[in-house]
């Protein structure tokens, strides 16, 4: 599914240009959050969105979910899919996805966009180094569920992690379908499933 990359010509650091500001105590207990934070990603954010991703799996795993091409190509076919969270302009973190038209997600769900169909592969969630430990992750990915449920026809999200990330999808109302036919360097996963019947919530405790 992906190969590791070093050296590449396209690849450029990635540096938050403002230092992370420590949020108060009235900022972390705050329950919404500006519509402006957040924005679809296009082709112009790709390195950025690589170069998060690369530090934050090939360090836990040595692998990367997506290539670089894998994310412009997803980021081209299909950028409703994908949200980012931008703090001062600067991307902090991320979560891309396409669509799917089976009931279980297969190999070639990996590198695949199927238009049109109720199902969506959420591929990656990663925040950037700087940003972490601030329950930014959660926040992102509730936003980015209640932002689905707002589009016509999709009925489900569906990704693989593996073991040890179970419970933070699970808390995050994702529903446990098996071990995923999937593998990558030998790792294996657990498919899971969220489903986006109702209505979007306006308001959202975030507890950070």
């Amino acid at each position: 599914m992906t190969q590791k990359v070093s050296g590449s010509p396209f690849l450029k650091p990635f540096f938050l240009k403002t230092p992370v500001r420590v949020a108060t105590p009235l900022q972390q207990r705050r329950h919404t959050l500006p519509a402006s934070e957040f924005r679809n990603l296009t082709s112009q954010d790709a390195i950025s969105v690589f170069e998060i991703e690369r530090e934050a799996f090939v360090s836990v795993s040595g692998v990367c979910p997506l290539t670089l091409d894998e994310v412009l190509n997803f980021l081209g076919q299909c950028p409703e899919l994908s949200l980012g969270w931008f703090e001062e302009g600067q991307l902090v973190a991320f979560i891309i996805g396409s669509g799917w038209d089976k009931e279980r997600l297969s190999q070639k769900a990996m590198t695949q966009h199927v238009p049109d169909t109720p199902t969506v592969h959420i591929h990656v969630l990663s925040v950037h180094r700087h940003c972490r430990q601030q329950g930014k992750g959660s926040i992102l990915l509730w936003r980015y569920l209640q932002y689905l449920r707002c589009m016509p026809g999709l009925r489900r999200a569906l990704l693989i992690c593996e073991d040890f990330l179970v419970p933070f999808y699970r808390k995050a109302g994702f529903k446990e379908k098996g071990p995923s036919e999937i593998s990558v360097s030998n790792m294996q996963f657990q498919e899971m499933e969220y489903a986006l019947g109702g209505q979007a919530y306006a308001r959202r405790n975030s507890g950070c």
